[in-house]
């Protein structure tokens, strides 16, 4: 998402332009797509609700995100860029509520195994979707680029639901 979402919102900007001439295309103003970029981090408290029932929250807010995306291409720019923000705090939030639940419930003494597992494979999966986004982008345009990254959030949700009942150090 990170990797790709400024090109996606600098060309949404201008189809948008391309589609209504008479509005700038750019500006040094909340429409200019580094600054959207920029703007879209975020983070969220979960201890008290659970972390892996915020981990599957988040992850199904990311997964919408991605595949509505899409659909806003070329849209007014307050929908495409509130678009952008939201799952921007919700790709965040999703991946530091999973390095909580990792610690919360892997045995004691695999916590840092577990971490560096999960770091190494998230790395991993950032690496593929970089370069995965720009397939279906070429093939097809922008509209079509960002749902493939709903199957991550997809499959998470499948592998962390055994764990929506798991309290401190219970999943071995």
């Amino acid at each position: 998402m990170w990797t790709w979402l400024p090109a996606f919102l600098a060309a949404s900007l201008a189809a948008r332009g391309a589609a209504h001439p008479e509005r700038p295309t750019c500006s040094p103003s909340p429409r200019s797509p580094p600054a959207v970029s920029a703007a879209c981090v975020g983070g969220m408290a979960a201890a008290r609700s659970g972390y892996a029932r915020v981990v599957t929250w988040a992850m199904a807010a990311s997964g919408t995100c991605a595949l509505a995306i899409g659909a806003l291409f070329g849209g007014p720019w307050w929908a495409v860029g509130g678009l952008a923000c939201v799952w921007g705090f919700f790709v965040v939030a999703d991946s530091a509520q999973f390095s909580a639940l990792v610690t919360e419930v892997a045995p004691a003494h695999a916590v840092g195994t577990a971490l560096t597992l999960q770091t190494s494979i998230g790395f991993l999966l950032t690496l593929a979707t970089i370069a995965l986004v720009p397939r279906p982008a070429e093939a097809a345009g922008w509209r079509w680029a960002f749902p493939v990254l709903a199957l991550g959030p997809a499959f998470g949700i499948v592998a962390i639901a055994g764990l929506r009942g798991a309290t401190a150090r219970t999943v071995v």
